[in-house]
């Protein structure tokens, strides 16, 4: 559906965009993952001809629109700031587009209509941005980009304004949104969590360069490098190794068995002293000083695994990993 071909941008000397390729399945939600700088919002909107290509090209649906506006590349967008018309009601807001295109006053009507049972906005319609929530403007604000019937939806952290709860509630609506629209779906976010739960697929990108592609099962299981598995979740470094803190089991005794096809024989059994114990709700972060090498490393357990072993600070125990994906970490000499 997508198609980014040795994409290049530069600003200055700032390279945004280095030799970026990547396709993008019709139909999916695709999101774009990185820290800040990693040229994330440059690739979403050169893909939405709001930002011109120092090289390379972009093909949407097999025609090649590098060049052409963004009004005529069928491109729906929703921005962090979803720049709604204050002077106009919901239902106004969604059928600006529709107008915009001269499309008769009946399918308009039953469009917006549709959308906005869709979003959950069908009681709003007469209601104006400021007396909705900031989920409900973002809602109002997907169903604007829907309107017009894009080939693709790009959305440019468009809950990084909201608290948390709210956050994850628009998560959640968003997987079931995609699921029953099935429009092509671009998601730029920072946010690994929202990555992983809502994405079919996941583009982790670092100074301008995509670092791997894949589910987010792929990335997260088999990470290609140490950046991708650091940045998809919590990693501690163990016998000079990144591992993930629950693949870390803990004991009492030295002679912990775990099974060798883990691949995990080779980084053995470490000693080490507990620092500190915090019970996070469903599960227990235990800090922990390797023995051997005093670098300090973290396992995360189960309350009922922390209260069988009544771990506390000072205590001695012994550490054994179950996983271990990911590359060996490359330990600099100075």
């Amino acid at each position: 559906m997508i198609t980014v071909t040795r994409a290049f941008k530069n600003y200055g000397d700032f390279s945004a965009l280095d030799d970026v390729s990547l396709d993008i399945p019709p139909g999916s939600l695709t999101a774009l993952l990185g820290p800040s700088g990693s040229g994330k919002s440059t690739l979403l909107r050169s893909i939405a001809g709001l930002e011109s290509l120092d090289g390379g090209t972009v093909h949407i649906a097999g025609n090649d629109v590098t060049h052409v506006s963004p009004q005529k590349r069928g491109i729906g967008f929703v921005f962090q700031h979803y720049a709604a018309f204050k002077h106009m009601t919901v239902r106004e807001n969604v059928a600006f587009g529709p107008k915009i295109r001269k499309l008769p006053k009946r399918q308009i009507t039953a469009k917006v209509d549709e959308l906005l049972e869709v979003v959950g906005l069908d009681g709003f319609q007469h209601r104006y941005p400021a007396q909705l929530s900031g989920g409900q403007r973002q809602r109002m604000a997907l169903a604007r980009a829907l309107a017009v019937d894009p080939q693709v939806l790009l959305l440019d952290e468009p809950f990084g304004a909201l608290d948390a709860k709210v956050r994850a509630d628009l998560r959640t609506w968003l997987r079931r949104l995609h699921d029953e629209v099935h429009v092509t779906t671009v998601l730029v976010t920072h946010d690994q969590e929202e990555a992983l739960d809502v994405a079919d697929r996941i583009a982790v990108m670092n100074r301008g360069r995509i670092e791997q592609v894949g589910t987010p099962e792929d990335l997260y299981d088999r990470p290609e490098n140490d950046f991708v598995m650091s940045f998809l979740g919590n990693v501690s470094k163990f016998n000079g190794r990144l591992v993930r803190p629950h693949d870390i089991r803990l004991g009492h005794e030295p002679g912990l068995e775990v099974a060798q096809a883990s691949g995990t024989e080779e980084l053995g059994v470490a000693r080490a002293t507990v620092e500190r114990v915090v019970h996070l709700g469903f599960e227990v972060r235990v800090e922990l000083t390797n023995a051997a090498t005093g670098e300090p490393f973290i396992a995360q357990i189960t309350r009922g695994d922390a209260r069988a072993l009544g771990l506390k600070a000072g205590d001695t125990v012994y550490a054994q990993v179950t996983a271990a994906p990911g590359e060996p970490v490359v330990v600099s000499a100075d």
